[in-house]
């Protein structure tokens, strides 16, 4: 099974979490409590997209953190670079792995396709896409409204 490890999954989360209130400067804490991921994985996972450039925090007593840039511009690419380095099916295919057969692969070239493309399909969606679903959930509870089950298919 070819998948994206658990601690990029929670760190998705936790950034679509962020993208969901972008003027506001929310702490470790309450990040995990909104995005229901546990705090020191939160305090994990936001050191490492600040180190990435997706996240900016701030100190103080009303410090937090926050997106670096708007959720339109941040990709699902971006984040999964910032928290595994770079996409790569392969470790021939981005750069030399040490493979004892790597000058005469057949399939190096293959797989560079293949991991074209799967950056291509994660550059493709945006964090704001991410956190479209959950913005709908909030917003019809909010409201005392039941939630449209086409917005559970979508995240299919």
């Amino acid at each position: 099974m070819l998948k994206i490890a658990k601690l990029t999954d929670y760190g998705t989360l936790v950034m679509t979490t962020l993208a969901l209130e972008p003027a506001a400067c929310l702490n470790a804490q309450e990040l995990a409590a909104r995005s229901h991921v546990a705090a020191p994985t939160v305090a994990k996972l936001l050191k490492l997209l600040v180190k990435g450039g997706l996240v900016v925090s701030t100190r103080g007593t009303h410090g937090g953190y926050r997106l670096a840039r708007g959720a339109e511009t941040i990709t699902v690419a971006d984040v999964v670079s910032a928290l595994e380095g770079p996409i790569a099916i392969t470790a021939c295919a981005q750069h030399g792995g040490g493979c004892t057969i790597e000058g005469s692969c057949t399939s190096r070239s293959n797989w560079r396709l293949i991991d074209e493309a799967v950056r291509q399909a994660l550059s493709a969606v945006t964090l704001a896409q991410m956190a479209a679903p959950r913005a709908q959930i909030q917003t019809a509870r909010m409201h005392g409204k039941s939630v449209p089950l086409h917005v559970f298919a979508a995240r299919e």
